[in-house]
């Protein structure tokens, strides 16, 4: 049966089969290559317009998602934090409704999960989470994308996650779960993934035949991997905490020689923005293992391909 994302919602990486994940490569890879022609890309999504409402500062999500509905022929209205003011002007179900009525797509960076989850189930038309406090999907769909690009049969690769068990990580332990690609995490103690969604993340690998290793051991984590993915240790929101965290992380530096535990021929992922210096270094992060800057192109490829799907 042809796999068909219409009018679906996505607020979790779950949400998707592999191989609903699988067919938003494919178009991403058909797209990105020139497969598919940037005049027929130009009708996918003629005269439909997709909202961005972001309670946060964005670049690559907001270009990802603005440039993306302009090549496929549409439209982008972006609502900044003092736009809507979510649950102070209008409630979130108002809010989503008169979007629903106007718009044919809803991309959501907003810090709670729940309201995301609000704005699904009450707007009527696909609705997007561009990243909530809980989950990064679309982050999630193009790390494994460059992955995927880089590396070939994913099912041979090990990944290593190494700082703060946060939203990023979240969706990458689910994505990897989902599509059977062995991750190992590290992060500092009290510090691990949410509960709720490791064992969501070991469900789905129990059933794919991925492993996923939790640990407070960076070099432990890295040990023989393909991959080395970092975030930054102060996400926004989190400012007043910036102290202890540095504290808290400092042995959890991508550095050459954390490298040098994994193959020889490992790539290094960020989703960036990057603070140099503390998760990364800059040896690290403009050396040639570094496909972070792949990784943030790749959001405007995967993001692209979901609205092709969603809008279609």
């Amino acid at each position: 049966m042809a796999v068909s994302l219409t009018g679906r919602n996505l607020v979790s990486i779950a949400d998707l089969s592999r191989e609903e994940i699988e067919e938003i490569w494919r178009v991403s890879e058909e797209q990105k290559s020139g497969k598919v022609s940037r005049e027929q890309m130009l009708d996918i999504a003629r005269g439909r317009t997709l909202a961005m409402i972001f309670d946060k500062s964005s670049l690559r999500t907001r270009i990802g998602f603005e440039v993306a509905i302009g090549q496929l022929g549409g439209h982008g209205v972006y609502l900044a934090p003092g736009d809507v003011r979510i649950g102070e002007r209008e409630t979130v179900a108002d809010v989503a409704r008169v979007l629903g009525r106007t718009v044919d797509a809803i991309s959501a960076r907003l810090s709670s999960h729940e309201v995301i989850q609000e704005f699904a189930e009450t707007a009527g038309v696909p609705v997007i989470n561009a990243m909530s406090n809980l989950e990064h999907p679309c982050q999630a769909l193009a790390d494994l994308f460059t992955v995927k690009e880089r590396k070939g049969e994913l099912s041979a690769v090990e990944v290593a996650w190494v700082g703060d068990g946060y939203n990023v990580c979240h969706s990458l332990m689910l994505i990897c779960a989902i599509c059977g690609v062995n991750l190992k995490v590290a992060t500092p103690v009290t510090y691990e993934p949410r509960p709720e969604i490791v064992n969501q993340a070991q469900d789905y690998a129990a059933a794919s035949g991925a492993s996923l290793a939790l640990g407070n051991d960076p070099e432990q984590a890295v040990e023989g991997a393909d991959v080395v993915y970092t975030d930054v240790w102060v996400s926004s929101g989190m400012e007043e905490q910036a102290h202890r965290r540095r504290a808290d992380f400092a042995a959890f530096q991508v550095n050459a020689e954390l490298l040098k535990k994994a193959k020889p021929d490992a790539i290094v992922l960020h989703c960036l923005p990057a603070h140099r210096g503390e998760e990364i270094t800059d040896e690290v992060l403009d050396g040639p293992q570094c496909a972070a800057f792949e990784q943030a192109e790749n959001r405007l490829h995967t993001q692209r391909a979901l609205l092709t799907l969603m809008l279609s």
